[in-house]
């Protein structure tokens, strides 16, 4: 049994398919294949079943899964030590990012933090808030970045710094464009966009309508912030984004930001860490940078 035989098999078991799996961790699909039919061979059991383009785990891959995941996990602990040793000359840190703190927020620090350590090769991954806080617990990423969170069980929050605000769009021509804001019983009144479910943004605008008393559904959904700054400007319906989303459409007057009188929409954007795994030094270099940015 091999680090590299046990690494390929928590992805194909992660990932549930050898195609994808090759390339998370950048294998050939042959290569990867063999890893786990030596493995297989070891372990004296079959640990996968193959059922046309699904792979599922047998009852010896679900025994053998969480002492491989134990496996993996310290021999990265042991290389993320011996990278302090370094002095962050080297190292890696992988970033998981909801798509406003993702797309709107986190670049600009990215440059700031390869300036200061270019040793580091940081790996940034974007998908909504469910899918981050997934990953962050599975242990697939270093650190999480996500809006308006509400901790869960095998996480914890590292800081919570950066302020956020929602703020309502609308299209130049749309009767309020000439507003700089509206009361919230006029909300419901309009074809409301919205994000999907799992996302920070969609979270934080239900509980914000919940708590004022307003009753209203999605006209239309998009898995995508730019989708639905698209759908407002072709007048689709108006829609509550981060206000570090739509500076840029702003400025270029293509699209008008009110605020709701009567809605709480602000929040923080929470970084966040698998409960029980140490913090690399990288991670931690990373989150202090965070924390001056947002002082």
């Amino acid at each position: 049994m091999t680090l590299r035989q046990l690494e390929s098999f928590l992805a194909v078991a992660r990932e549930g398919s050898f195609t994808r799996a090759a390339k998370r961790i950048h294998l050939s699909q042959p290569t990867l294949s063999e890893r786990i039919r030596d493995l297989e061979t070891e372990m004296g059991k079959q640990l996968f079943s193959r059922r046309r383009r699904q792979v599922t785990l047998t009852e010896a891959g679900r025994v053998l899964e969480p002492y491989a995941a134990q496996i993996v996990a310290a021999s990265e602990s042991a290389t993320q030590a011996m990278s302090a040793l370094d002095g962050l000359r080297h190292g890696s840190l992988t970033i998981g990012a909801s798509t406003t703190p993702g797309i709107y927020v986190l670049p600009r620090i990215i440059g700031r933090f390869r300036a200061r350590h270019p040793g580091i090769a940081l790996t940034l991954r974007i998908a909504n808030s469910r899918t981050i806080e997934e990953r962050v617990r599975a242990g697939h990423l270093d650190l999480g970045v996500v809006g308006g969170h509400v901790l869960g069980a095998g996480e914890r929050c590292l800081t919570a710094g950066l302020l956020d605000e929602l703020v309502l769009v609308v299209a130049r021509g749309h009767p309020w464009a000439k507003r700089r804001s509206i009361d919230v019983t006029r909300f419901s009144q309009q074809p409301i966009l919205m994000r999907e479910e799992g996302s920070a943004t969609r979270y934080v605008t239900e509980r914000a309508l919940q708590k004022a008393g307003v009753q209203c559904r999605a006209a239309m959904e998009f898995d995508h912030t730019e989708a639905i700054k698209q759908a407002v400007m072709a007048g689709l319906g108006v829609a509550l984004v981060s206000v570090h989303a739509v500076r840029g459409e702003v400025a270029a007057r293509k699209l008008v930001a009110l605020r709701v009188r009567g809605l709480a929409l602000r929040r923080h954007f929470h970084v966040i860490h698998a409960e029980g795994h140490p913090v690399s030094p990288s991670a931690q270099a990373f989150v202090r940078l965070l924390e001056s940015r947002a002082s």
